[in-house]
């Protein structure tokens, strides 16, 4: 793994950024086409403010996304249907997107997008870390072991706390409990994984990351296991390392 550490998350969002570009075009030349999977989330700001604006023949990329809370409109302010439609998929228009509708039953959804993840691999996986160093939805202890694509996830009190505190949610019962949520394994599956993790609030989950052996109570260890995996932080987020 390589772990990249800039002063700001300015600085951070757009290195990450060009990375990111780099694969995907790459993956263009060699393939035709990139499958993408995004994640969303007020630390990935820096990332899509830049990312947006890499040149690469949208045409032909294909995207996905982590998760979605189970229930959840598409207008919702927290929706990351919502996130990804007005950050991403209207500003680039790529040539597919399958964006995760909360509202639609589970099992359909769950099913549609296995079918499509089948069809051939994901070159890059844009995957956050959480306060609980969780990666997608699955929080500590999260599940190394399911080989499904998707699962319905019942949230942990600290995720909830982040949403909030991101303000997403203005409280806890506001908040949804349960979401739509790729899980561990399939994730590793992407060819290339690049964590962004700015703010001092992720500075315990990047030290739990960089110094601890792999556990599924720091979910984010998994990721240190890949073979093509980059880990970019501003200064704080870093502090503690």
């Amino acid at each position: 793994m390589k772990l990249i550490v800039k002063d700001t998350s300015d600085e951070m969002g757009a290195l990450a950024a060009a990375q990111a570009a780099a694969v995907v075009n790459d993956a263009i030349e060699k393939r035709g086409n990139a499958r993408i999977l995004l994640s969303t989330g007020a630390s990935q700001f820096p990332f899509f403010k830049y990312f947006v604006k890499e040149k690469i023949d949208w045409s032909k990329v294909e995207m996905f996304h982590l998760d979605e809370y189970v229930g959840i409109s598409k207008d919702h302010f927290a929706s990351f249907n919502k996130y990804l439609t007005e950050r991403f998929v209207s500003v680039v228009k790529p040539g597919k997107a399958h964006l995760i509708d909360g509202e639609r039953d589970v099992n359909e959804t769950i099913a549609e997008l296995t079918g499509l993840l089948s069809e051939s691999p994901v070159d890059l996986g844009m995957i956050g870390i959480g306060e609980n160093a969780h990666i997608a939805f699955n929080d500590p202890p999260a599940d190394f072991e399911d080989e499904s694509a998707y699962k319905v996830v019942t949230l942990a009190k600290t995720c909830l706390q982040q949403q909030i505190h991101e303000g997403w949610f203005k409280t806890e019962d506001e908040a949804f409990k349960q979401a739509i949520s790729m899980t561990c394994r399939q994730i590793m599956k992407c060819r290339t994984i690049i964590s962004v993790v700015p703010y001092k609030c992720k500075a315990d989950a990047v030290y739990k990351t960089m110094t601890g052996e792999l556990s599924n109570e720091v979910p984010a260890t998994l990721l240190k296991t890949h073979g093509d995996y980059t880990l970019y932080c501003d200064a704080d987020s870093a502090s503690r390392l």
